[in-house]
C-alpha cells in the first residue's frame, strides 16, 4: 500500500480536529474536511491553541508546533480528499450517516487507499459492505483528547485485510499511540464495558439511590477513577451515550442495554453536558461543539 504521506480526515468536531492535530504533529499532510466554513474555522482554532499549549509545556518546540499546524489543510470540497493515501471519518455516532460518506468516500478515493472509522460502537462490517473495497475498511478508535490519549483501538471489519490492519496499526505508533486489536462486535472492548456502567449509575441516580455527586465519589475514591461516571457521561456528550446504548441494545439484543429511561429524558431536553453547558452537572458554557 506504500508509505501514508497525505491523510483526510472528514469530520472537523472534537474527535476529527484531534485526529488531524496528531496526524500533522507526526509529520502528515492533512485535509481536514468540513460540511460548514465556520466549524471548520473553529475546528483549526482548537488545534492551533492545543499545539501552542504542547509547545508552551515543552512537549514539542514552538517551530515544530507551527509547521504540523501548517501541514494541516481545510476543505469544504470532500473531492479533495481524492489526493490522500489514508482517509478517516470522524462524523456523527449514526449509521446512517456513517453509510452515505462510506458510499461517497467509495467513489471519490482511489481504490488502493484505505477508508478508516473512528466510530466508537458502529459495525465496521456494516460500513465495509456499503463500499467496493470492504477488504480495505477498518476501524481506528481515538480516545477524547486525541492528542493526549495513548490508545487507540483497531477493529477488524469481516473482510478487513491483513495488509490493511497491519499499516492502520503501524500508523497508530507512528502517531505515538498504543494500538489494540478488537475484533467487529457492537460496542467493541471500550463502550461494550464503559457504556453500561454509565448507564448503570444513571439508573442510580434516577432511583434515588444516591446524587450523581455520591456515585462519582464512590468511583473516584472506591474503585481509583480519575472522574466519576456522570462526570464522564457528561464529558464524552449525553446523546453520545444515548446513541452507543442503542447500538448495543439493536446489535446484541439483551434487555440489560436498556438505555436508562433518565439518560433519554435528558438528551430530549437537549441537556447534554459539558458541550451544552449543563448534563448532570452545570458547566460554563465552553463553546465545543
Amino acid at each position: 500500500m506504500g508509505e501514508i504521506k497525505v491523510a483526510g480526515v472528514l469530520g472537523a468536531g472534537t474527535m476529527g480536529n484531534g485526529i488531524a492535530h496528531v496526524l500533522a504533529r507526526a509529520g502528515l499532510s492533512v485535509r481536514l474536511c468540513e460540511i460548514e466554513e465556520r466549524f471548520l474555522q473553529r475546528s483549526m482554532g482548537t488545534i492551533r491553541k492545543n499545539l501552542e499549549r504542547e509547545a508552551s509545556k515543552g512537549k514539542l518546540t514552538a517551530e515544530d508546533a507551527m509547521a504540523a499546524f501548517e501541514r494541516i489543510t481545510g476543505t469544504l470540497n470532500r473531492l479533495e480528499l481524492a489526493e490522500c493515501d489514508f482517509v478517516i471519518e470522524a462524523a456523527t455516532e449514526k449509521f446512517e450517516i456513517k453509510r452515505e460518506i462510506f458510499r461517497e468516500l467509495h467513489g471519490i478515493v482511489p481504490s488502493h487507499v484505505i477508508l478508516a472509522s473512528n466510530t466508537s460502537s458502529i459495525s465496521i462490517t456494516r460500513l465495509a459492505a456499503q463500499t467496493g473495497r470492504p477488504d480495505k475498511v477498518i476501524g481506528m478508535h481515538f480516545f477524547n483528547p486525541v492528542p493526549v490519549m495513548k490508545l487507540v483501538e483497531v477493529i477488524r471489519g469481516l473482510a478487513t485485510s491483513a495488509e490493511t490492519f497491519d499499516t492502520v496499526r503501524d500508523l497508530a505508533v507512528r502517531l505515538g499511540k498504543t494500538p489494540v486489536e478488537v475484533n467487529d462486535a457492537p460496542g467493541f472492548v471500550s463502550n461494550r464495558v464503559l457504556m453500561p456502567l454509565l448507564n448503570e449509575a444513571m439508573y442510580v441516580v434516577m432511583e434515588g439511590v444516591a446524587s450523581a455527586e455520591a456515585v462519582d465519589e464512590v468511583f473516584k475514591l472506591g474503585m481509583r477513577h480519575p472522574m466519576g461516571p456522570l462526570t464522564l457521561a457528561d464529558f464524552i456528550g449525553l446523546d453520545v451515550c444515548l446513541d452507543i446504548m442503542r447500538v448495543l441494545q439493536e446489535g446484541l439484543g439483551d434487555p440489560k442495554y436498556r438505555p436508562c429511561p433518565l439518560l433519554i429524558r435528558m438528551v430530549d431536553a437537549g441537556w447534554l453536558g459539558r458541550k451544552t453547558g449543563r448534563g448532570f452537572y452545570k458547566y460554563e458554557q465552553e463553546g465545543q461543539g
